[in-house]
């Protein structure tokens, strides 16, 4: 195994926890746009927008529709709905713990950083500024900028090239294990699982509970 030169990481579920940060825009939006949904408790409407997003697999216009229609919400459409959630839902997003400690870590070690997630771009590139971390990475691709999501091979070897890293050198960091984990370790790259029981159990080489546990494995591996 060569020297370990980046890190590539996945976003959401990885560096942002989106299960704290939907919650806390769903209570925002619910209480700033409180006029057009007052019929509706909180704790009902908060809950059906977090079985229908499915863990952010759902895109957010089939959410609102499908929200507007159940509880017959008249004052707002469900386009206001989508567009508060895109404009607002950045000054929610909560990072997981030591995220900046272990970007400032890898930096010291000169290792270099990148990002690859699937999404809509703005979107994702005004959650990423939000958590204070876009100055951190040399390279960031986003799917919808690209034209292609993980697991597609490119999108990985895209990153690459961009840091000029051969596959070997390189580790992929996330959540989902076929996107992330199995579509990283396809093209050569070192898979490491970032633990999410809602998978139930994964196979994978290297595992974290913590983001503070990933320079251990950096090490070990150089």
């Amino acid at each position: 195994m060569k020297m370990i030169k980046a890190v590539i990481f996945d976003l959401d579920g990885t560096l942002l926890n989106r299960d704290a940060s939907v919650l806390k825009f769903v209570e925002n939006q619910y209480d700033r746009l409180n006029r057009g949904l007052s019929h509706i408790s909180k704790e009902i409407y908060i809950s059906r927008f977090i079985e229908l997003d499915c863990r952010g697999y759902v895109w957010k216009d089939k959410v609102y529709q499908q929200m507007v229609d159940e509880f017959r919400i008249t004052y707002l459409t469900w386009e206001m709905l989508l567009n508060d959630y895109i404009t607002e839902f950045h000054h929610s997003c909560v990072p997981f713990p030591n995220l900046i400690a272990l970007f400032e870590d890898l930096k010291k070690e000169s290792i270099q950083l990148g990002l690859i997630t699937n999404g809509k771009g703005q979107f994702q590139m005004d959650n990423i500024g939000a958590l204070g971390i876009d100055s951190f990475f040399d390279t960031i691709l986003i799917s919808e900028y690209e034209g292609m999501k993980k697991p597609n091979p490119q999108i990985f070897l895209k990153g690459l090239n961009q840091l000029n890293v051969l596959t070997n050198e390189s580790v992929y960091v996330g959540d989902h294990p076929e996107n992330d984990v199995k579509g990283a370790e396809n093209v050569g790259m070192v898979g490491i699982w970032k633990r999410d029981l809602a998978w139930g159990d994964v196979k994978a080489q290297y595992v974290i509970d913590d983001l503070k546990e990933l320079p251990l494995i950096i090490r070990e591996l150089g």
